[in-house]
C-alpha cells in the first residue's frame, strides 16, 4: 500500500522559514517524480514545485521562484520543500504526491499539512 504523510507546517510570520516533509512507504520516491502541491481556502489545488524522476527539479510556480526548494532524501525515501521568505499568500495546505509520466497525481490524497502565515 503507498502512503505518503505530509508533516512540518505551522503558523509563521511573514518573511519566516519552514521546512515540510513527505515521508513515503510502498514506493520508492527516487524511482519517481513528485511534486509539492498547495490549496489555499476556496481555491484549487495547484502544483508548486516538482522534481523528475532524475532528481532533476523541472518546475515550480512563478509565486515561489527563489524562495522554495524542492529535494528529496533517496535514503530515508522523504520528500522536502524549504519554504523560505514566506508570505501570507503562501498560506495553504500542502500535499505532496507521485506523479505519472503524464505529470498527474498517481496517489490518493494524505491529509496535508497546514501553512498558515501571519501578516
Amino acid at each position: 500500500q503507498v502512503q505518503l504523510v505530509e508533516s512540518g507546517g505551522g503558523l509563521v510570520q511573514t518573511g519566516g522559514s519552514l521546512r515540510l516533509s513527505c515521508a513515503a512507504s510502498g514506493i520508492v520516491l527516487s524511482r519517481n517524480a513528485m511534486g509539492w502541491y498547495r490549496q489555499a481556502p476556496g481555491m484549487q489545488r495547484e502544483l508548486v514545485a516538482r522534481v523528475n524522476s532524475g532528481g532533476i527539479t523541472d518546475y515550480y510556480t512563478d509565486s515561489v521562484k527563489g524562495r522554495f526548494t524542492i529535494s528529496r532524501d533517496n535514503a530515508k525515501n522523504t520528500g522536502y520543500l524549504q519554504m523560505n521568505s514566506l508570505k501570507p499568500e503562501d498560506t495553504a495546505v500542502y500535499y505532496c504526491n507521485v506523479l505519472t509520466l503524464g505529470g498527474l497525481p498517481l496517489v490518493s490524497w494524505g491529509q496535508g499539512t497546514q501553512v498558515t502565515v501571519s501578516s
